[in-house]
């Protein structure tokens, strides 16, 4: 109703300004000459014919001027009056003879100042237009206004809406305001985002089982998969035979990869990182050379510097498993490990001497569920060194990798306390 009231003023300020308009330009300022007042001036000249100075002219009404028969001008009363016939004619001027002795003596150009009646009418006109432009103005503000307010005021709020919607933040409503033109589809974003954030909510839960139940799975088949794995290796100690030893190892080989698989299977359902928390404390170096102990291919590291890293032992101890058995699946060498502190960390180079990792793989190593070519016969999910940059970095340290010339080698940054 507002925009309609709004739009029929703007209407009704144009029709009157132009019909005002048309009726000031098509009125009727034809001068309406007095026949009397004329004769009245002509007989005045003629009496005062050469002695103008000394005459009493202010009888006649109308600017004036007097030539000649010749057309040299005798007197005249105004400086911008016409003093010729051509200019009177423009000027619309009454133009008089002046008779002597019933002879034509001159001339009397009487001017009824047109340019005046103009000049009032000019006057009229740019006023109304002015009043019209003004109070146009005015509306057109007001108008703009109201629609700042009713239209593009709300559909901002739907815009910062819908962007806090697309941005995953489903807990602010969206208030209607009163009068608001957008009600229906306001309510229907409101609605919407209530329906995303159940549908969120239910998400969230069933992810939650999901890994709860993950978890609950995970421990218990690690449980029967190290009891396989006790045993298996005491049958080995006990075993004379060659054949039955090979079996054996092969047992315990293949309880080692499912433990692995189990693990990875965990690992791949933790989707927010969130839930793998980090727990920060300052540690002595020495714990470092427990940690890098090998049981498969022999290890040589070489003296820790001492000094304080800040760490998470049980997440160090993951990553340094995960290098480490890396290390063993794909380069099947022996492993050397190297200190040094360099700048405000302490660097340890784990390095083996196996085929290393092509160029244009490098970059994606750490890349969540990327797995190498040289994967192939191998298991694993991709989420290791992915994990492992993730537990450096939230210990305030890095993981970096590279190739040599005789091997690869990966190093992990500590920072010092």
């Amino acid at each position: 109703m507002k925009t309609k009231r709004l739009l029929l003023l703007i209407a009704a300020v144009i029709a009157a300004g132009a019909i005002l308009s048309y009726r000031i330009l098509h009125s009727n300022f034809d001068i309406e000459v007095d026949v009397v007042e004329i004769n009245e001036a002509a007989k005045t000249i003629e009496q005062a014919l050469g002695a103008f100075d000394a005459a009493d002219l202010s009888a006649i009404p109308y600017p004036f001027a007097v030539i000649d028969s010749e057309g040299t001008v005798l007197y005249r009363s105004r400086a911008d009056t016409p003093d010729t016939v051509y200019e009177a004619i423009r000027e619309r001027s009454t133009i008089v003879d002046i008779k002597i002795n019933d002879e034509v003596a001159g001339k009397l150009l009487l001017n009824h100042e047109d340019r005046l009646q103009v000049k009032e009418i000019k006057e009229k006109l740019f006023a109304v237009l002015l009043t019209a432009f003004v109070l146009l103005g005015l509306l057109g503000a007001a108008y703009l206004l109201y629609l700042q307010l009713a239209v593009f005021k709300p559909f901002r709020k739907l815009q910062r809406f819908a962007l806090q919607v697309a941005r995953g933040n489903l807990d602010l409503p969206l208030a209607m305001d009163k009068n608001n033109l957008f009600g229906a589809f306001t309510e229907s974003f409101d609605i919407m985002r209530e329906e995303l954030s159940a549908a969120r909510q239910g998400e969230y839960e069933a992810n939650r089982s999901k890994k709860e139940l993950v978890a609950s799975l995970s421990h218990d088949i690690k449980t029967p998969v190290a009891s396989i794995k006790a045993l298996s290796e005491l049958m080995f100690l006990q075993a004379t035979d060659e054949k039955a030893i090979r079996q054996l190892g092969a047992i315990n080989a293949k309880a080692d990869q499912i433990d692995l698989l189990v693990t990875d299977m965990f690992h791949a359902t933790l989707e927010e990182l969130q839930e793998l928390k980090v727990t920060v404390s300052e540690e002595s170096s020495a714990i470092l050379a427990g940690m890098a102990a090998g049981e498969i291919q022999p290890i040589r590291c070489d003296p820790i510097p001492e000094c304080i890293v800040r760490m998470d032992p049980m997440r160090l101890q993951q990553v340094l498993d995960n290098v480490l058995s890396n290390s063993y699946k794909y380069a099947a060498t022996p492993i050397s490990i190297s200190s040094r502190i360099s700048g405000s960390f302490l660097e340890l180079s784990i390095s083996d001497y196996g085929p290393g990792v092509g160029r244009d793989e490098l970059p994606l190593l750490f890349h969540k569920f990327y797995r190498g070519s040289n994967s192939e016969r191998h298991g694993g999910s991709g989420l290791g060194l992915y994990l492992s940059r993730y537990f450096m970095k939230n210990m305030d340290g890095d993981i970096e990798c590279y190739n040599r010339e005789e091997g690869f080698t990966v190093t992990l940054k500590l920072k010092l306390a």
